[in-house]
């Protein structure tokens, strides 16, 4: 997908660049497919600040997307290719031959007219296509991965993601997943084939601030800027360091520092993703 550049009418401009909207083919039509999600700006029923830096942003709907993708053994047509404000990759409306209408992620070459279709086994190995991992051969790119069986996916949703299949071990599946994170996954589990489209989205420079508060995100002040009331590194005679190791407001170290709490799918780990990711 080509990455948009703009004339530098103003300093800001000069250097944002987005996505070519080339690939859209239509707007959002289906309107029980369409949500309105309240927007909390960061706050709590009281009205204060829970979750700083966030704000409500540009208003949007939020699309229900097909991420079980278990209407099996139905062939689909990609009738449309969308944009998606809650996501960073593009979504296609799948027209099945029932009738029924849902949204499925766009898998990298999915285009109007392809056909897509879900089963437990026995599909081919073509884009748009989900079956069960025990069913899809090693060494294949998959995406939109369940980590429990009829729960949805959940890994290898965002745009140029995808996960490998490396080997297979009794009923479990080995996946490389895009952290370098190797681990199991149950062969229970369906997978879509394919990478996640637009993957030119990690090119994209914000330019300027206001882009950011549509986003819904507000500005960050640095904490040697405050006083020592407000934070650990505030406070001192001009610009100082704290002389101490970068934290948070409320003391937790801010570099290196492992904050993930023990999960009970940590036993399916294989090797943990490289240092300095996450």
């Amino acid at each position: 997908m080509a990455i948009k550049t703009y004339k530098p009418t103003t300093p800001s401009r000069r250097y944002m660049t987005n996505l070519s909207s080339d690939d859209i083919t239509a707007k959002a039509s289906v309107r029980a497919l369409l949500v309105n999600i309240p927007r909390s700006a960061g706050r709590n029923s009281n009205g204060r600040i829970t979750s700083r830096h966030k704000e409500a942003g540009a208003k949007k709907l939020y699309r229900i997307i097909d991420f079980k993708r278990n209407k099996f053994n139905i062939e689909g047509t990609v009738a449309t290719v969308e944009y998606d404000p809650y996501r960073n990759c593009r979504i296609c409306l799948v027209k099945y031959v029932d009738g029924d209408r849902r949204y499925i992620l766009q898998p990298k070459g999915l285009k109007v007219g392809d056909k897509v279709i879900s089963a437990e086994s026995g599909l081919d190995i073509k884009t748009g296509n989900a079956m069960k991992l025990m069913s899809i051969p090693v060494g294949t790119l998959v995406h939109n991965i369940e980590m429990s069986p009829g729960h949805g996916g959940q890994i290898a949703r965002s745009a140029g993601g995808y996960a490998q299949i490396m080997g297979r071990d009794g009923k479990y599946v080995s996946l490389r997943l895009p952290s370098s994170e190797m681990r199991y996954v149950l062969g229970e589990c369906l997978a879509t084939i394919g990478t996640v489209g637009n993957e030119d989205f990690s090119n994209i420079v914000i330019g300027k601030a206001g882009r950011s508060r549509h986003l819904g995100i507000r500005p960050q002040t640095r904490g040697s800027a405050m006083n020592p009331v407000d934070h650990p590194h505030g406070g001192g005679e001009g610009k100082t360091n704290s002389g101490r190791q970068p934290v948070s407001p409320w003391g937790t170290p801010a570099k290196g520092y492992k904050t993930r709490k023990k999960q009970a799918s940590d036993k399916l780990i294989i090797s943990k993703r490289k240092k300095g990711r996450g």
